[in-house]
C-alpha cells in the first residue's frame, strides 16, 4: 500500500476536472503539491484551496517549456499526467489543427514530459508515474479522430515503460476512465453512459494510486464492455462496412 502523506507529486493538467479534484484528495491525504497546467489563474485559485501546494505553469506541446518546468519542479516522488484536449471529430469533418492539438497534448506532451523525467527517476532508483489513458483508447470509435488514436498511443506507452521500467524502483500505471462531465465531454451530442463527476472519477484514481497494479479501468460495467470490444471479430464491429 502506497502511502500520500509527506510524498510530493507533481500533477500535470490540475487546472480543472479530474486533475483538480485528484490535487484536493491528494491534498486531504498530506501530500505535498506541484500543479501545472497553461493557465496560471486557475492554477493558483487552486493552490489557494491546499494545504501546500506550487504552482509551475507548463505547455506540454512545447518541449523547452517541459524542460524548464521539470528543472523548476525538481526532485518528486511520484508525477500524474492528466493533461487533455478533446473534440468530437468525424474522419468525413476532418480538422487537422484539433486532431493535432489532441495528439500532440494526449500523447506528444507526455512523450516530452516522460523524456525529461524517466532517466532522473532510474538514476535515484525509486519513483511513481501515473498516466491518465481511456476507455476510449482500447477500440477505434466514431467520431473520435485524434482522440481515440492519441488514447491507445499513451496506454501502449504505459505498457512499454512497464516492462523496460520494472527492475529500476519506477512504479508504472495506467488509468483509464470512461466519461467524466467536464468542459471537453460538454462538447458530445450523445448520451454518456455512466457519466462520472471529477470527484467521483478522482477517488478511483487515487484508490489506483494506493497500489502497484498496472491497469485500472473504471467505472465497471462499462469498461467490461469496452474491453469486450477489443476481442470482437471486426466482421462483427464494422457489420455492413
Amino acid at each position: 500500500m502506497i502511502e500520500f502523506s509527506g510524498r510530493t507529486y507533481w500533477l500535470i493538467g490540475a487546472s480543472e476536472g479530474l486533475g483538480r479534484a485528484l490535487a484536493h484528495d491528494l491534498d486531504k491525504e498530506g501530500a505535498k503539491l506541484v500543479v501545472s497546467a497553461r493557465s496560471e489563474e486557475r492554477l493558483q485559485s487552486l493552490a489557494d484551496e491546499l494545504t501546500d501546494a506550487r504552482v509551475v505553469t507548463i505547455d506540454v506541446t512545447d518541449p523547452d517549456m517541459v524542460r524548464d518546468a521539470v528543472e523548476k519542479v525538481g526532485e518528486v516522488d511520484g508525477i500524474v499526467y492528466i493533461a487533455g484536449a478533446y473534440d468530437p471529430m468525424r474522419a468525413t469533418e476532418w480538422d487537422s489543427k484539433s486532431a493535432m492539438m489532441m495528439c500532440n497534448v494526449n500523447f506528444i506532451g507526455a512523450m516530452h514530459v516522460m523524456g525529461e523525467v524517466v532517466p532522473a527517476l532510474t538514476k535515484n532508483g525509486r519513483g511513481d508515474i501515473t498516466l491518465i489513458g481511456s476507455l476510449a483508447g482500447y477500440r477505434g470509435l466514431p467520431a473520435s479522430i485524434g482522440y481515440s488514436a492519441s488514447k491507445a498511443a499513451i496506454v501502449s506507452l504505459a505498457e512499454t515503460m512497464r516492462f523496460d521500467l520494472k527492475d529500476t524502483g519506477v512504479v508504472v500505471r495506467i488509468v483509464n476512465p470512461g466519461f467524466i462531465k467536464t468542459r471537453l465531454t460538454q462538447k458530445n451530442a450523445f448520451k454518456m453512459p455512466m457519466l462520472m463527476s471529477p470527484e467521483d472519477a478522482a477517488k478511483h484514481v487515487l484508490k489506483a494510486m494506493r497500489k502497484t497494479r498496472f491497469r485500472t479501468d473504471f467505472p465497471a460495467p462499462f469498461s467490461w464492455a469496452m474491453r469486450l470490444l477489443e476481442y470482437l471479430p471486426d466482421l462483427l464491429v464494422y457489420r455492413g462496412k
